[in-house]
């Protein structure tokens, strides 16, 4: 097995984060847009905690739109049955990103060092 160099992984990831720049300035992503802290570099909690406030807030609807439909303030169904499904998909797709961010964590710790 042979050492690694600290200078060749310190290159790598100067040439990753080189190329990440790059791309998100060809998708108009620059400093001006996303979402950034101090570092120029995106803040992954911060986009995860804007999804999640996302999904919480069409789940709430959806509830809002079924509360309203049972007690009789609506008749629009098909509005419900939409609201909700939209509430079911973005549960399910969250449901996904923590299943694959899970199974990425626990295949960074079962690396060898």
């Amino acid at each position: 097995m042979s050492t690694i160099d600290p200078s060749r992984l310190l290159q790598m990831r100067s040439t990753i984060l080189n190329q990440n720049q790059a791309l998100q300035r060809a998708a108009g992503r620059g400093a001006a847009g996303g979402i950034e802290n101090a570092g120029d570099t995106p803040d992954f909690g911060a986009a995860i905690s804007n999804a999640l406030q996302q999904v919480n807030a069409q789940q709430q609807k959806a509830s809002d739109l079924s509360e309203s439909y049972e007690r009789g303030d609506t008749h629009d169904i098909v509005s419900v049955m939409i609201e909700r499904q939209k509430a079911s998909l973005g549960f399910e797709t969250t449901l996904q990103v923590r299943n694959k961010l899970l199974s990425a964590y626990r295949d960074i710790m079962n690396m060898p060092v």
